[in-house]
């Protein structure tokens, strides 16, 4: 970022809780934001992945923001951003337990955000077999990083 669009930033970042936000950080450098307020701006309040995105940017995982949090989240949500940076975080976002591997059960839950529910779930169900029977190159039932990586090549809008 620019010094301008940090300023920018820190600006918004302060708008979400003025009371809280000092403008001089000398005194008070510890400041985090509650995920309420964080997943209320308008460019992730009607994400389904909102709680997510934030848990995974924030340093506390509970999605809790410092300002070098929030700089970070718009930072790699930017279109300037590398595409394997955006992959990298969309797999952290989509790995919902953790473990460094997208395995059937998070596949579920990032399908049933997407659609918001509207699928049974034999259709969840046949959905998540198909991603991981196509993307899965070493067959171990589960998607790593380079899996994803490697499906995400082939499908270039994904990260649109």
């Amino acid at each position: 970022f620019t010094r301008k669009e940090i300023l920018r930033l820190f600006y918004r970042y302060r708008d979400l809780a003025p009371q809280l936000v000092p403008l001089d950080y000398t005194n008070h450098p510890d400041v985090k934001l509650p995920y309420e307020l964080i997943g209320s701006m308008p460019e992730l309040k009607d994400n389904p992945f909102r709680q997510r995105i934030a848990e995974v940017f924030s340093e506390d995982g509970e999605g809790n923001m410092t300002l070098d949090d929030f700089l970070d989240m718009f930072s790699v949500l930017s279109e300037m951003a590398p595409r394997d940076l955006k992959a990298y975080y969309a797999f952290k976002i989509y790995d919902f337990n953790s473990d460094d591997f997208i395995c059937k059960s998070d596949l579920e839950k990032t399908l049933n955000k997407l659609t918001r529910n509207e699928l049974t779930d034999d259709e969840v169900r046949m959905v998540c077999e198909k991603v991981i029977d196509e993307a899965d190159l070493d067959n171990d039932g589960r998607l790593s990083l380079e899996d994803f990586q490697h499906m995400i090549v082939r499908a270039p809008e994904f990260l649109r």
